[in-house]
């Protein structure tokens, strides 16, 4: 065999598991056809978040006077927007490049298709070539999905990696799709003046994320002037001069909505396209391809992380998946995948959440507590002028162990982490409380809500009994 692994995708996945395997001692390559980094790097997490950085400013220079400083007139450079935002991608980018080099990964470039499953076919711009290997890892990622609307190849209707690149600021922007993309992009856009509305289908928003938040989260965005309307049913796009129009059926009837933008936000497909995975025979089902408890294919020796799939749509879920793969092909590790997985949403405020919220312990028959400490008790986040938000704990009755922490509020997707070190090491009420959290932070309010479920905390007027 030429080598001992071959992973076919560069992104937080297979890059990651590169590494980890060249520490392990096995021979590996990284077959890519784009650029490493993968959507995170270059299309998704880090443009988007120089991006939510903008809107983050421009939001303060908003409410400027509230902290006693004036501010003349001030614009937008959208060129200089795109060099900041690109070359923060470029230099992480070239990071990846060189941790590969620095442990003597090969990276090929170019397009791989699955032969067997011991041969790779690699299509390169100096022809193609096989490449025999023991092992192989699947780490193509996901792409966009295009739902079959009339119109929808009109442009100006775009995906979130068209938006990116968006050379000026739109006056009307209309996001199909409620979920955490298509509502971090109506965040960002709205701060910068445009007219959002966001059109979805379902009546619920982030159905992942504890109820509490969203009913709160929905007020919020009405606050901010962002236009939500559910429960309706796109019949077509169109044309008109100089605008789209969006051919609608909402509650009260036909609908017709303009747009100079659309953003597609529907959701995203495992990326197989030209794999060959049918010829082999690897079993595919709704989410991505199917795998087993260690993330096994149907096919001996064959693996699938990240995206492709669909367990979860996360950078930081794929980079894990990626270690325990190569683990797992060494032998270093035997027992079956299982992550305590944070999930973190850039929007206004941040949201962040990890382990089963209220309504899961519920459906769940668990009998359980619950706490909430609110940022505006927090002295860290007043200071901050971001007293918005809370913390809520969800604990265990019978033993007071912490299984659910969801934040929104200023740095959730920072905080959230002593919530997933805390489920993951499965540690109790009494366990947090002797941790002494440094004052003033924001974290004081994790401790707070924390000793809430035993009805202790220091900052919370007490209950009437």
């Amino acid at each position: 065999m030429d080598k001992d692994l071959i992973i076919i995708g560069g992104g937080p996945g297979g890059y990651v598991a590169a590494i980890r395997a060249a520490q392990l001692g096995l021979n590996v390559s990284v077959i890519e056809k784009d650029k490493l980094g993968g959507t995170c790097l270059n299309r998704g997490c880090i443009p988007t978040k120089a991006l939510y950085r903008n809107a983050e400013i421009l939001n303060i220079l908003e409410n400027i006077d509230e902290y006693g400083i004036t501010v003349g007139d001030y614009s937008i450079n959208v060129n200089k927007v795109q060099e900041r935002k690109n070359k923060i991608v470029e230099t992480l980018v070239s990071g990846v490049e060189q941790l590969l080099k620095a442990n003597k990964v090969e990276v090929i470039s170019g397009e791989a298709t699955l032969k067997d499953k011991n041969t790779v076919t690699v299509s390169t711009n100096q022809g193609i070539q096989d490449i025999t290997t023991k092992n192989i890892i699947i780490a193509t990622g996901s792409v966009p999905y295009m739902p079959p609307i009339k119109g929808i190849e009109e442009d100006g209707v775009i995906t979130s990696d068209e938006l990116l690149e968006f050379d000026e600021i739109p006056e009307e922007l209309v996001v199909l799709g409620g979920g955490v993309v298509g509502l971090e992009f109506a965040g960002i856009f709205n701060s910068m003046k445009t007219k959002v509305k966001v059109i979805k289908a379902s009546k619920t928003m982030f159905p992942d994320v504890d109820s509490d938040i969203t009913k709160r989260y929905s007020a919020y965005l009405k606050k901010q002037g962002i236009e939500v309307q559910s429960s309706v049913d796109v019949k077509s796009i169109e044309r008109q001069g100089k605008k789209l129009v969006i051919n609608a059926e909402g509650k009260k009837g036909e609908m017709a909505i303009t747009a100079d933008k659309i953003l597609v936000s529907k959701g995203r497909r495992a990326n197989v396209k030209g794999l060959n995975i049918e010829a082999l025979g690897i079993v595919m089902d709704k989410k991505g391809i199917k795998v087993d408890e260690n993330l096994k294919t149907n096919v001996e020796g064959i693996y699938a992380i990240g995206d492709v799939n669909g367990i979860s749509l996360l950078a930081h879920a794929a980079s894990h998946q990626g270690v325990y793969a190569v683990e797992h092909i060494a032998g270093v590790i035997k027992d079956s995948y299982k992550a305590i997985i944070p999930s973190c949403i850039f929007v206004f405020p941040e949201i962040a959440s990890v382990g089963i919220t209220e309504d899961e312990a519920k459906e769940k028959g668990l009998e359980y507590n619950t706490s909430k400490f609110m940022f505006g008790a927090n002295g860290k986040a007043l200071a901050l002028g971001e007293g918005d938000g809370f913390i809520k704990v969800v604990s265990l009755k019978e033993d007071n162990t912490i299984i659910g922490v969801h934040i929104m509020g200023p740095h959730a997707p920072d905080l959230i982490h002593e919530g997933a070190l805390a489920i993951n090491n499965k540690l109790n009420i009494e366990q947090i409380k002797v941790t002494v959290h440094a004052h003033p932070t924001l974290s004081e309010a994790f401790y707070e809500a924390v000793l809430g479920l035993n009805k202790e905390a220091i900052h919370i007027a007490p209950t009437r009994r």
